[in-house]
């Protein structure tokens, strides 16, 4: 018989645990082909997330539970399932039902003839705001544009992938992972299931600004170098421009053009052009550089604490 793996982060979601849980079996359960496991990552949750897991675990043995010792965020936990599946096909998914678990047969059958990554793709993103609407368009039009990858807009972390994609996965050594990025990455065959994303079932979204930024600056320095070739071209256009106004300030002289403070103007444009453009410049590679700098480390992605039924 043929297993299926369900993996769910969980972070402050005591609200949604045990619906999640319902909807999720309620799910599976009518699949009478395929055995399954659920497998729930606590990512450092300080409320009764763990314990109302641990609960259920006690009564479905299927439930299986990883506990950080801390949170180490949204992809360390999905890592961190995937290390531990044993199934034939995986899913991930959020705890918060915003993407159904009611469309898990549908996707299987699109496993069954042959696809090796179903993932999910938003027609709709109902309950989020018109700023979150326009940040996540924004995003994966620069990302798309910058990096070499094409990586599907309107998608997010819900998808059904089959086990050979998962040991690729689990056999990269990069510490800070794009887990969408790096599944357009791996290739393999690949299907767009579209769907309306819900509003979240209950509690509030995980992924504020800056969570959302941390994201989207891990996507693109994953996979693009492309903003360090900008950086060698804000550095010819500086030049240009700094030519432009040498030439201009001679010719002013030559004519006696008198539309110039003499001397400020030009040297106040160059040294803030300039200086910008350098700092812009530090930044970027110091990004690249503190990438090089947290592999070699070599610390792990997270750390359990305990696991249950695994």
């Amino acid at each position: 018989m043929k297993k299926i793996s369900i993996v769910i982060p969980m972070y402050y979601e005591e609200q949604v645990a045990e619906e999640c849980y319902k909807r999720v079996t309620g799910v599976i359960k009518e699949i009478k082909e395929y055995d399954y496991e659920i497998i729930f990552i606590n990512d450092g949750s300080k409320d009764k997330t763990l314990e109302i897991l641990e609960n259920i675990s006690k009564e479905d043995r299927k439930v299986k539970i990883i506990s950080f010792s801390r949170n180490f965020g949204h992809q360390a936990a999905v890592t961190a399932g995937l290390k531990y599946v044993t199934g034939d096909t995986v899913v991930i998914m959020d705890a918060d039902l915003q993407d159904p678990p009611e469309l898990i047969p549908d996707m299987l059958k699109k496993w069954e003839e042959g696809y090796e990554v179903i993932y999910g793709k938003r027609k709709t993103r109902d309950g989020e705001s018109a700023f979150k609407l326009f940040t996540a368009k924004a995003f994966y039009t620069t990302l798309n544009k910058l990096s070499d990858v094409e990586i599907p807009k309107d998608t997010g972390d819900f998808r059904l992938v089959d086990r050979k994609v998962v040991d690729v996965i689990n056999a990269l050594p990069e510490h800070n992972k794009f887990l969408r990025g790096l599944f357009s990455w791996v290739g393999f065959k690949q299907y767009a299931y579209e769907y309306e994303r819900k509003e979240r079932f209950a509690g509030k979204t995980k992924y504020p600004l800056k969570k959302m930024l941390k994201l989207a600056q891990d996507g693109i320095l994953s996979f693009s170098t492309k903003p360090l070739k900008i950086v060698g071209g804000l550095g010819i256009l500086s030049v240009i421009i700094s030519i432009a106004i040498l030439l201009y300030s001679i010719l002013s002289f030559a004519f006696s053009w008198n539309n110039l403070t003499p001397g400020w103007t030009s040297l106040m444009c160059t040294i803030t052009f300039l200086g910008g453009v350098i700092l812009i410049s530090l930044w970027m590679i110091g990004e690249y550089i503190a990438r090089i700098y947290d592999e070699t480390k070599q610390r792990p992605q997270y750390i359990i604490d305990k696991t249950i039924n695994i």
